[in-house]
């Protein structure tokens, strides 16, 4: 179709970093406070979920990455429960074979090139993937999904390619070419891998606090934030994890609810 190679071909010359530097710099102005009304009415977003009033923030930029007022998303208490680290909702979901994730919008991803070449993405073959996309829409936070420790983190360069439906089918390998966030949490049955994935617009992923995580994390706790619409990765062992029959491709998903537990053996 025409019209899908003139859309990689103007995302391509538009999908460079500079761009969203500009964009975050635009955002993070005083001036983009005007803007605040119409962007949440638009965008229809809960304002009542949100720590402070409207007119309290400075930016469009302090806006969109808000944090909500407490018991806006209750953690799920269950012991051995895995809960969503982001509100959006989930692309895809299923098992790794071969080191490959099964096709996310008619594209397959290997493991290894999402994970940066990381050898610990052999620890993920047979387990289990889950891809959530964040629109402009949703709270856009990142908290850990299980207790435990983070034994590492990686930041890997990359583009700022579109994640919404079009770009992510149009546009080749849009997971592992865009610049990503790694997290792994050794928890109580494995290591979990949390891919935060940039994207167009994007100027920063970015840790709380900006050194990196910390090296204890609890279910529910931050860890990081998108300064726009973007998506989130789940990588987990084999035999480690019981997905919930709800977490499934195109079910919505708000932070801290199940999505599923973690497989206890013995």
């Amino acid at each position: 179709m025409i019209w899908d190679a003139a859309f990689r071909l103007l995302t391509e010359l538009s999908s460079r970093p500079t761009l969203a530097r500009l964009t975050g710099t635009a955002a993070k102005s005083r001036g983009s406070r005007l803007l605040l009304s119409k962007f949440a009415r638009f965008y229809g977003i809960d304002i009542s979920e949100a720590e402070k009033q409207l007119h309290e923030y400075e930016s469009l930029n302090e806006f969109f990455t808000r944090r909500l007022r407490t018991g806006a998303r209750p953690i799920d208490p269950g012991e051995n429960s895995v809960v969503s680290p982001v509100d959006g909702t989930v692309i895809e979901t299923g098992e790794i074979q071969a080191g490959k994730l099964l096709p996310v919008k008619g594209q397959t991803y290997s493991a290894a090139e999402l994970l940066g070449g990381s050898p610990h993405a052999s620890r993920y073959e047979r387990g289990t993937f889950a891809v959530i996309y964040l629109s402009p829409s949703n709270y856009h936070r990142i908290h850990s999904p299980v207790d435990g420790t983070v034994i590492e983190w990686d930041r890997i360069p990359g583009k700022v390619y579109p994640v919404n439906d079009r770009g992510m089918r149009l546009m080749p390998q849009v997971l592992s070419r865009n610049a990503r966030l790694v997290t792994y949490i050794n928890h109580e049955a494995g290591v979990l891998a949390l891919v935060k994935v940039g994207a167009m617009n994007v100027s920063s992923i970015r840790y709380i606090p900006d050194d990196g995580p910390p090296a204890t994390v609890h279910k529910g706790d931050e860890l990081a934030l998108f300064e726009f619409g973007s998506t989130v990765v789940l990588l987990m062992e084999k035999d480690t994890f019981i997905p919930s029959p709800a977490f499934a491709a195109g079910a919505p998903v708000r932070m801290g609810e199940r999505i599923g537990e973690i497989a206890q053996h013995g």
